[in-house]
């Protein structure tokens, strides 16, 4: 049986701003990019959240929710610098790390004898040692398998702990929202809320042979997660496959001629998030999406050794098509990244910025 502790840093880079402007504490602010330039939020403090402000939402819109909020350019240099002193501190107490962004981790501590193994007085003592050396807080959640450890951390955030032992798995699933499952979206739990499925234990009466004929592959990650399920090991070279961008809009563009004026920021943006790995990771595949009104998804690439705007365009013509004529919800590009030579030459997984 593992332990596995999920960190998820408190509103990261809104918690850095108001520990270096102490004035900001207690206003609405946010991160991201300007409203003049159609920016979006890439995240907000708690007192924004409680207009309804969220990380991914256009800044414009944001205003609108909280005509108050303070914007704040990010900082990326800052952000990652104080992302490696917390990666040193999770080092101090394991070397099972999964970094899955800047600001959020697992750790398998199953072989840890600090704190006589405890793993809740670990989460507990890392917490402690964060807030200690960086003036910032975490939560953390602790369980045996790594998608409840997950859930957990959000349970009593921000700077909270919530642990789930081997022999409460079971009676804890049977009442969690299947939304709050990993990889449940709105669509899909539109789906299984038709169906009367909202909740893990409802799910539990529906065979494999169901779920995955209503869902694919993802029917069994739902058999099992329901079941408090979760054989996935705590994977120290996690490697970034891909470098990506997208934006949801707060209206619906209507056609291939308005998705075309959209296309240049994305594009931009792209090669600014792909700069802090051109020199060891070469791109292979560009990729462009596309959601519609109906969130009616849709992807096409092609081969391609840069980020080319030519292509770009061509592979978003044919995107489009696919929509025979619906509104554009959201638009997205992306480049696929060649394997690296070594994984000693491949940086900390690093979070992408939505500015």
């Amino acid at each position: 049986m593992r332990k596995i502790i999920h960190i998820d840093m408190d509103c990261y880079y809104a918690a850095v701003e108001m520990r270096d402007f102490p004035e900001l504490r207690g206003k609405p602010i946010a991160v991201g990019g300007s409203r003049e330039r159609r920016g979006v939020i890439a995240t907000c403090n708690y007192e924004a959240r409680k207009f309804g402000v969220r990380s991914a939402m256009a800044t414009g819109y944001a205003f609108k929710l909280c005509p108050g909020l303070i914007m704040r350019p990010g900082r990326m240099a800052l952000y990652r610098e104080i992302s490696q002193q917390i990666q040193q501190i999770f080092q101090r107490y394991t070397d099972i790390i999964e970094p899955l962004s800047l600001d959020e981790a697992y750790l398998d501590v199953s072989d840890c004898s600090l704190y006589q193994g405890s793993a809740t007085r670990i989460a507990e003592a890392i917490r402690a040692d964060i807030l200690r050396e960086t003036g910032l807080t975490a939560s953390a959640g602790v369980a045996p398998v790594k998608f409840l450890a997950k859930v957990a951390s959000d349970v009593n955030k921000p700077n909270g702990i919530f642990v789930i032992t081997p022999s409460e798995v079971a009676e804890y699933v049977l009442q969690l929202p299947l939304k709050r499952i990993p990889g449940v979206g709105k669509v899909t739990a539109e789906r299984l809320a038709a169906h009367g499925w909202t909740r893990c234990g409802e799910l539990q009466a529906v065979s494999q042979e169901q779920l995955s004929l209503m869902f694919g592959k993802f029917g069994a990650v739902l058999y099992q997660r329901a079941r408090g399920i979760d054989e996935r090991a705590i994977n120290p070279t996690r490697i970034r496959k891909s470098v990506g961008v997208e934006t949801t809009y707060e209206q619906d563009l209507p056609d291939l001629a308005a998705a075309h004026a959209a296309l240049p920021e994305l594009l931009a943006e792209l090669k600014r998030r792909y700069g802090q790995y051109q020199q060891e990771r070469p791109v292979h595949k560009l990729v462009v999406k596309v959601k519609f009104a109906n969130f009616q998804q849709t992807t096409v690439e092609s081969r391609s050794e840069q980020i080319d705007d030519v292509l770009a365009y061509e592979l978003l013509a044919q995107a489009v098509a696919r929509g025979q004529g619906k509104a554009i919800r959201l638009l997205g590009v992306s480049v696929g990244l060649r394997e690296p030579v070594s994984l000693a030459q491949f940086p900390q997984p690093q979070q992408l910025a939505l500015l």
